[in-house]
């Protein structure tokens, strides 16, 4: 077994874990402030997906933003940087830039980084933290995190029935028309648009595959033209109404998972990347061209 695939293995112990870290940790955004999320590659995918989901909490305005397209300019009550290695220079650039104008809260896998100085508040989620270049179990345990800091949010699971769904998403047979396809396209709506981005780019890393991802109402605008026999069209969430049909009606075949919880759904396309890419004959633990962490001289 590849580190990738032991790590993916990890992620409902780990859900489970930081379900109960957050329930006592100091330093969540307050309900009514306005947060702004940020991170740079998967970690902007999961800020993406919380803002969405502190958003339907109803808790609050939340942006998110890659860290290096941050606009310094705007008022935020708060900061919350996602960044495993803790050493990522776009990340750190942010806030040093932030520092003593906004309260900034780091989630990080490594206490032993210059993030720990950076940011005012920083929760350590070293026991999610992985030996792979690709993020999975760090990635999905810091969504966990925040999103159990949020309470219930209308339409979502809790966190602990979430680590359910990925237990059995750990165990079920890959669709095998995913397994077998040419292409890939990733689609989600409100916080699973995130999930949909980070499947793509699993996907790319682990095994160079062609993956799209887009908003689900966004796939007649143009990404359907994609789609074909051998291609899948993958959805976290409901599937909109409609969309079922028109997949069939290209040819394409539709991967839903609806009474999942998305973020357990996140788990098959993890698992799809590892097969894809040992499949190929790539290193799914270090993909071409990547490192733990990008620092910039």
């Amino acid at each position: 077994m590849s580190r990738t695939a032991a790590e993916i293995a990890a992620q409902p112990a780990c859900w489970r874990r930081a379900a109960e870290a957050a329930a006592v940790f100091e330093g969540l955004p307050q309900p009514g402030e306005r947060v702004a999320v940020t991170g740079c590659g998967t970690s902007w995918f999961m800020a993406l997906a919380y803002a969405a989901l502190r958003e339907a909490a109803g808790q609050g305005e939340t942006d998110a933003f890659a860290s290096s397209e941050f606009p310094r300019g705007r008022s935020y009550d708060r900061v919350i940087a996602i960044t495993r290695s803790g050493t990522t220079t776009e990340v750190l650039d942010l806030l040093a830039a932030l520092k003593g104008a906004v309260p900034v809260l780091a989630l990080t896998a490594d206490p032993k980084t210059p993030v720990m100085e950076a940011a005012d508040a920083v929760a350590v989620l070293d026991w999610a933290d992985e030996e792979s270049v690709v993020q999975t179990r760090f990635a999905t345990t810091a969504l966990a995190f925040l999103r159990a800091g949020l309470g219930p949010v209308p339409g979502v699971k809790p966190v602990a029935e979430a680590a359910v769904d990925a237990e059995l998403a750990l165990t079920e047979p890959l669709p095998e028309a995913a397994a077998t396809a040419e292409q890939w396209t990733f689609l989600g709506r409100g916080w699973t648009y995130g999930l949909a981005l980070e499947a793509g780019l699993k996907m790319r890393e682990a095994a160079g595959a062609w993956t799209e991802a887009y908003p689900a109402m966004e796939y007649r605008h143009g990404p359907i033209s994609i789609t074909g026999p051998g291609r899948v069209t993958w959805v976290f969430g409901p599937v909109p109404e409609g969309l079922a049909a028109d997949v069939t009606r290209v040819g394409g075949t539709l991967v839903a998972h609806g009474a999942a919880d998305p973020l357990a759904d996140l788990i098959r396309a993890q698992r799809l990347a590892v097969a894809l890419a040992e499949s190929r004959g790539f290193d799914p633990d270090r993909p071409r061209n990547l490192t733990r962490s990008v620092i910039l001289s």
